[in-house]
Order: structure tokens, then sequence, then C-alpha cells
């Protein structure tokens, strides 16, 4: 190699794109890096001086400085932007480079670019990253999927620099198309749902038992410390303790109550309505998010309906046992409906994904890794053909021995007026998910009344339909 190439090109030095960049050049890969802003690829070399990192402002001179077959990671916002990258790109490229989509991008649209690179002779493929900044500086969990000729020839830098769980990469090849960005979808609704569930978790321990921040942080860290343990779990611990400079208070009481989203959950919502897969507590923390945003109306209805609710009367240590246990529940469930996503998709879509091995990677580098993803691991490794989490017999057993914290945590909740949505949907979905006759006859029975949509019987093959009323 001579000294002014580099064997790998990053297009976007964000804080994910240089800390990627910085994270090959610590195991031995020198990496170049594009952005329009120039201040940023001055930061990169400033930041890079222990490895062999440059930064450039002019695609021509990026893509030039760069081994052949280029490979080039792009590290840009969804949507238009991708597209836009890509043109600029294609006119300094030669067939069997190598374009590796690493944002969040719409498993859609990563379809439509597979397709379109191809025809041009490109290999492209898709990749979820997931960890944040440290991950992406210290070891991300990585989820490509696509052009697996491509991928084999990435793999020895992506296993480099990827999050190590007992020695083992947290990256493994998805499957063909744009199964790694629909997985890193899939993950991210996961992220929403737990986030979620630790918002409720907080509201009961703030306004329901009427703990203070540093009773509240106990509880997180006593939970970090068991069954409970995940990034999530442990970086609410932390946001427990964090002052600002000057400041005698928590800084996360001064933030103001409306979330903000990217759209990857509103993504898995609408997917999962696609493939009539129900995820109940993603679609509930989408919608919560949503909620929070009309911040005016909520101030209104606080005044008009302030007495709609009561105290939460019970015995703080005794409900904090069934709390952690429902907690627990919740997670299990909210995993469940993600993988039962991933797997109906692995059908339809023709990914053929191991389940098993998501779940691996998973547990080290990404934002849902917790202890909880062993389990899964193993449910899946042990029956590859596991149609549905819930139906494995150590989670089984998990389930019911959290299934009474959850109804004491819910009943006691709904009784204080405590909004809890997205723990009300894991048990709505739980306890219909273990029902072998569902009430949808009769809904059946009404689409017939209405609109002769017709329905089947027990026993019957064959539709039917009624004139349910003379004429």
């Amino acid at each position: 190699m001579s000294q002014d190439k580099y064997d790998f090109g990053m297009i976007g030095l964000g804080t994910m794109g240089r800390n990627l960049l910085l994270n090959m050049a610590d195991h031995g890969v020198a990496g170049a890096g594009f952005d329009k802003d120039a201040s940023k690829g001055a930061l990169l070399e400033q930041e890079g001086k222990a490895g062999r990192v440059k930064g450039f402002s002019d695609v021509k001179d990026f893509t030039a400085s760069l081994n052949n077959p280029k490979a080039i990671m792009m590290l840009v916002p969804a949507g238009k932007i991708v597209d836009d990258v890509i043109e600029e790109l294609l006119p300094f490229l030669d067939k069997g480079d190598i374009l590796i989509d690493g944002g969040n991008s719409h498993f859609t649209d990563t379809n439509r670019r597979v397709e379109y690179l191809e025809a041009k002779g490109f290999h492209f493929f898709g990749m979820g990253v997931s960890g944040g900044e440290e991950g992406a500086r210290k070891g991300p969990s990585m989820m490509p999927g696509g052009d697996k000729e491509a991928y084999n020839v990435m793999k020895p830098i992506l296993e480099s620099i990827a999050a190590k769980v007992n020695g083992e990469p947290c990256v493994t090849y998805i499957g063909p198309g744009a199964s790694g960005h629909f997985v890193k979808m899939v993950h991210n609704g996961i992220e929403y749902g737990l986030m979620q569930l630790i918002a409720e978790t907080y509201e009961l321990l703030r306004n329901g038992l009427k703990l203070n921040d540093e009773e509240i942080h106990d509880v997180f860290q006593k939970w970090n410390e068991g069954r409970l343990k995940s990034f999530l779990i442990e970086i609410t611990r932390d946001i427990f303790t964090y002052k600002a400079e000057g400041t005698d208070h928590l800084l996360v009481n001064d933030i103001k109550d409306e979330a903000r989203a990217k759209g990857t959950g509103k993504w898995t919502s609408q997917s999962s309505m696609d493939l009539e897969i129900p995820i109940p507590v993603i679609d509930s923390s989408v919608a919560m998010r949503d909620l929070s945003k009309y911040k005016a109306l909520r101030v209104q209805a606080s005044e008009l309906y302030k007495n709609a609710g009561s105290d939460l009367t019970v015995d703080k240590e005794a409900f904090l046992v069934s709390l952690e246990e429902a907690f627990y529940f919740t997670t299990i469930i909210t995993y469940a409906q993600g993988m039962h996503m991933l797997s109906k998709a692995s059908k339809d879509y023709g990914y053929d994904l191991h389940l098993n091995e998501i779940a691996k990677i998973w547990r080290g580098g990404c934002i849902i890794r917790s202890t909880f993803l062993e389990n899964i691991y193993n449910a899946y490794g042990n029956n590859k053909d596991l149609e549905h989490l819930l139906l494995d017999a150590d989670v089984k057993d998990l389930v019911l021995g959290s299934i009474q914290g959850i109804r004491t945590v819910l009943a006691e909740a709904l009784k204080a007026g405590i909004a809890v949505p997205a723990y009300s949907a894991c048990l709505g979905y739980f306890d219909n998910f273990r029902t072998a006759s569902m009430p949808s006859n009769l809904t059946q029975a009404q689409r017939d009344y209405f609109g002769a949509h017709t329905y089947e019987l027990i026993g019957k093959t064959g539709t039917f339909h009624t004139q349910w009323m003379p004429k």
C-alpha cells in the first residue's frame, strides 16, 4: 500500500462516522473520511493522530485516495440525501467497488438501491449500526445485509471493530436484500418499547410512590445489578446522578417532556401492519412520543381533569418487588413481539434470518443489549424453527414467575389514574396470545352483518354468509 492510499472510506464525519473511522484506525485500518464541512475532516485528523486517517472535503480527491476495489460507507441521514450521495459518487467509482449504507435507511429504499447499483456493476449492502457514539468508537453491534460477496470482503474489518461478547464479534451476515436494515429497524422498534416502559416505570416511582430522585436512582441501580441488567437501565441510573455544572439539582428535571423521534419506530409499526404481526407495545410507544408533543393541550387538560385520578395507596416495598417483576415481564413481551416480527419477515421476504445469531450480536455494543438476550439466544439456538419466543419452555417459566407482578402493578396504576399504556399493551397482548378462543368470532359476525364479508365455521370448509335480519 502506498503511503497516500487508504483502505476504507467514510462519507459523513459526524460523531458516528468519525468514531467508526477512529475505531478502524485503532485496529490498523487506514481510513479516509469525506465531509463537505472541512472542519470535520480536520477534527478527524486531530483525534486520529495515533492511526492513519485523513479528512477530505473534495469527493474526487477522497475517492482517488482509496485502494482498489474501493470500499466506502455512507453515514448520512436517511432518505433523499443517501440517493444524492450515491449519485455524486458514481462518476468516481469503478465496477466492483463496494458501497455500504450504514445509516438508518428505510428497508424499502435499500431494496431499490440494491437493484439500482447491482445493475451498474457495483457491490452494495445496507448495514444497521447500533451503539451510539460510544459504540462506534469502542465497538458497535452491526447488522449487514445484502451483497454477501461484498460483506465477505469487509468481514475482517467489521469483525475487528465490532463489540465482543465472550470473545465473539457482534456482527454477522444477516441475509439478502434489505434484511440488514430491516433487522435494525425492528431493533429500534424494540428500543422504543423498552424506553417507553422505563418512562412509565419512572412515572410510577415519581408520581405513584412519591420517591425522590436519589431513591429512584437506587431502584435503577439495584435493578441493573440483577436480571434486569441492560444498557438502557444502566444509562437511566446514570441520568439520576447528573447535575449540570453550577446547579444543585438533576438536569433531567429541567428537560421538557416532549419526546422526539427519527422515524424508525413509526416504520416498525407500519411494517408490522403490512406483515399482519401485532406489536402493540411498540405501537403504544410511538403513540406516546406523538402525544408528548401536544404539551399545550396536555396542560389545558391537566386543569380540566385535575380530580380524575387518586393516590397510589400501596405498601412501598411490596410494590417495588411487584414492579421489578412487572418490568421483567414487559421486557420479555417486548423482545418477543420484535422477534415474532423478524420471524414473519424472514418467511415473507425470503430473508432466511437466523434469529439466534441476531440475538447473539445484540448482546454487546447495541442500545438494546441486556441480560435477557442470552435467554433469547439460547431459545432460538435450541430450536431454530421456534415460531414465537413465548413458546420456549424456559421463557415460559420466566413469564409465569413474573406474571403476578404485572397484574398487581397494572391494577394499582389504573385505580390511581397513572398512565401505563405500554405496560397495559404487554399484558393485553399476552392474555390474548394465551387464549385458545378469542372473541373475534363476534367481529366476523359483525363484518358479515354490515358488509357481507363472510365468515368461516368451526369444523367446516369454505366461507359462509348469513342474512342476519329479514329484508
